[in-house]
């Protein structure tokens, strides 16, 4: 993922501000050595830092659909990666080096999202926004000054370019099959289910639990002398919800047109 902002941002940079193929584009640390080394105006990206965006985590998990649009798995959603460049323009003159540098802060400043057209590989197929923030003041942990220190090189102007890069966390959970049958319980051989009683409407919010071989002969012959005991049966009955006082309208009459 890393190299496919590296990818975006020279496109962006090749494609809307550096015109001109005489200027190239680097990667590598601006030490004293690599500016000894250079011989024609440049324009370098060097990455110094990479920590999550914590203000983009999310949290849950995502469902994954098969072809027939259920659910085969989810993963977690991915995380976002602040990755920050430091970034120069060298020439022979500091009034190039100005000029080339405002060109590149105007293309910049142009997107708040790094655009479609120059996203790679995992960057194109997430279809994700990748946000990109420029010249904003650095974190307090954080100078410019101590990066042109540990670089060895001299403090020059130049734009701070921070990309939030999704990336994936690579965790998945395999999801259990559809659920195509009612809940049944096995008690030593008895089989307890779901099952609408016959003098009941079919109505969702009814649900009776029976034995699976009970009948009408043993449920009136219960508890007498010399007869079998019926099977145990439970009868659940879930009742509407009643509106609350503050929905009755006028008369006692409810939203629906309902008495309470």
């Amino acid at each position: 993922m890393i190299h496919e902002v590296d990818d975006a941002l020279r496109g962006l940079l090749r494609t809307e501000a550096l015109l001109s193929s005489e200027v190239e584009l680097s990667l590598d640390a601006p030490t004293r050595e690599w500016a000894a080394r250079r011989n024609a105006p440049t324009v370098n990206l060097y990455l110094y830092d990479l920590r999550e965006d914590l203000r983009r985590r999310q949290r849950g998990l995502l469902n994954e659909y098969d072809s027939d649009g259920i659910v085969a798995a989810r993963h977690l959603p991915p995380r976002y990666l602040k990755m920050s460049y430091l970034v120069t323009a060298w020439t022979q003159r500091p009034e190039d080096e100005h000029r080339l540098l405002s060109s590149l802060l105007t293309v910049l400043l142009r997107h708040e999202c790094l655009p479609a057209e120059v996203l790679t590989g995992t960057l194109a197929a997430y279809r994700l926004p990748v946000p990109m923030t420029v010249a904003l003041p650095p974190p307090e942990d954080r100078a410019f000054a101590d990066v042109w220190t540990a670089l060895g090189g001299e403090l020059k102007p130049s734009l701070d370019v921070v990309v939030s890069a999704p990336i994936d966390t690579g965790r998945t959970f395999p999801a259990g099959p559809p659920v195509e049958e009612g809940v049944s319980l096995d008690f030593c051989g008895e089989t307890v289910g779901h099952r609408r009683h016959p003098d009941q409407p079919e109505s969702p919010d009814q649900v009776r639990h029976s034995g699976a071989s009970e009948g009408p002969d043993q449920a009136a012959g219960a508890g007498r002398e010399g007869t079998p005991a019926a099977k145990p049966r439970i009868a659940m009955v879930r009742r509407p919800n009643r509106h609350p006082a503050s929905e009755r309208g006028p008369g006692g009459q409810s939203a629906g047109g309902r008495s309470a």
